[in-house]
Parts: structure tokens; sequence; C-alpha cells
């Protein structure tokens, strides 16, 4: 992020949580009152994004991104055939009993 960014940010949290609408020309006088150089088309984004926007939307959704779309299920390709039932639970693999000393047919003490 540049400081020209955090700036914006910072302006635009301090209007909304004074309860003041956000806008391109608060956010500036904001910023020159705090001695920042900002680019002075960084306000006009910043108010046009909260216009549409609402900034506790912006603030609860931090990190979620977009989210990929749920993958829908496959239809089936049978001329009308009934999906085959899915397995209710895998079945449970049988582990192959190790062999003792004992079963070879000599011990420790042979």
């Amino acid at each position: 992020m540049s400081i020209s960014e955090i700036a914006c940010t910072y302006a635009a949290l301090i209007l909304h949580d004074d309860g003041i609408a956000i806008t391109a020309e608060k956010m500036s006088t904001l910023c020159d009152a705090a001695n920042v150089k900002v680019e002075a088309y960084w306000f006009g984004l910043f108010a046009k994004l909260l216009e549409k926007k609402s900034v506790e939307d912006l603030i609860l959704n931090v990190g979620s991104g977009g989210g990929a779309a749920p993958v829908a299920a496959a239809a089936p390709v049978g001329g009308g055939a009934a999906a085959p039932a899915a397995p209710a639970a895998e079945e449970k693999k049988e582990e192959p009993k190790e062999e003792s000393d004992e079963d070879m047919g000599f011990s420790l003490f042979d």
C-alpha cells in the first residue's frame, strides 16, 4: 500500500467514526491538516467506493476474499437413469497381522 492509500483509509475511518459523510473534500481536508501529501485522485476513488459500500461491510469482510464458487454436482449422463448410490462409509482395511517369532518356529531361547 502506498502512503496515499493509507492516508485515505485513515481519513475515511475517522470521518465514519465521527458519523460524518465521507466525501473527497472532507478526506482532503483531514489529510491537509495532518500534513500528508496525497495525489488528488485518491480522494475521489475512495469517496466513490464508499458511496456504494458501507464502511461496516468493508471492515467486517476484511480478508474474506471472494472465495471460489461451489462446485456443482455432475448430472447423470445416462438417459434418465438413476445415479448409483454413494458408498455409505469407506471400507475398513484390515492390516495383515505381523508374524511373531513363535509363529516362525524359533524363539530367543532355542
